[in-house]
């Protein structure tokens, strides 16, 4: 399994740029996306594929969860999980193994970078955010929905932030709405408790305060991940809610915040 390294990665992107980067910053990278842990468990475990290196992964950090709801689903219907996303990636690894406890299979809408991870790529779905979507995305994007797999979704994109005092998600973009309904898949809301660090947080609302739109703070989120180690969630699952009649009356944006709020009253919000 090859295995990550900062320097590498800077110089494949822009040589020059990397060969000035002072030393303590790229040691500084290093220890930030925790490198050294990350290569280990590439080491250890890079041998497995899909689900089962998902739950070597969270079992190496000492992570665990249960989950409520889920036994409600019929296992034969059609699927979209859409859920709040408080950690930005380990909630969509435990969300996966549970899902894959109760179906069988998954897929999960990601950013197209995450690819890059080669263990668990045949569990994603992914999506070019930066730039025009590419034939063969487009086509297992397409294949994906078609199929009777379930599918997981974060709709807010970036994980929560605290807003006005109260961690939350930012706003559910309307695009998964369209594509339940095209799809012809019932829409199951998830509740997530959990949250980042207090850094993590005010780092977003200072960088905003000054204007910054280079997202910072996202540097930080393998080191927020780990920082989870030892603890454990729980997953709250909904009743799903029926694709046929969810645009009756409705924009695609109003039955976005609609799902959103199903999710958040299952957190008692």
């Amino acid at each position: 399994m090859k295995e990550i390294d900062v320097y590498k990665v800077l110089e494949s992107k822009s040589p020059k740029l990397a060969r000035r980067i002072p030393r303590f910053v790229i040691s500084y990278l290093r220890r930030t996306i925790h490198e050294k842990e990350v290569n280990e468990i590439l080491t250890r475990f890079g041998d497995l594929q899909g689900i089962e290196f998902v739950r070597a992964a969270l079992g190496y950090m000492g992570v665990g969860y249960h989950a409520v709801g889920i036994e409600r689903l019929d296992k034969g219907g059609r699927y979209l999980f859409a859920s709040n996303h408080p950690f930005g990636g380990m909630d969509g690894l435990m969300l996966a193994d549970e899902v894959v406890s109760y179906f069988g299979d998954v897929r999960v809408v990601v950013n197209d970078l995450l690819m890059n991870l080669e263990p668990i790529k045949g569990l994603f779905v992914p999506v070019n955010k930066h730039g025009r979507q590419n034939t063969a995305n487009v086509e297992a994007f397409n294949d994906a929905f078609e199929s009777d797999v379930p599918i997981i979704t974060f709709p807010a994109g970036l994980c929560s932030r605290r807003i006005d005092g109260v961690v939350k998600d930012l706003e559910w973009k309307p695009s998964f709405v369209k594509r339940a309904v095209a799809s012809r898949r019932d829409i199951v809301p998830v509740y997530f408790d959990g949250r980042l660090s207090d850094f993590f947080y005010r780092l977003h609302n200072l960088r905003s305060r000054f204007g910054v739109k280079v997202n910072i703070e996202m540097l930080y989120l393998v080191d927020e991940m780990f920082k989870q180690s030892g603890r454990n969630f729980e997953i709250r699952i909904g009743d799903p809610i029926p694709y046929e009649g969810l645009l009756d009356g409705r924009t695609p944006r109003e039955a976005a915040e609609y799902v959103r709020e199903r999710a958040y009253l299952l957190g008692g919000r």
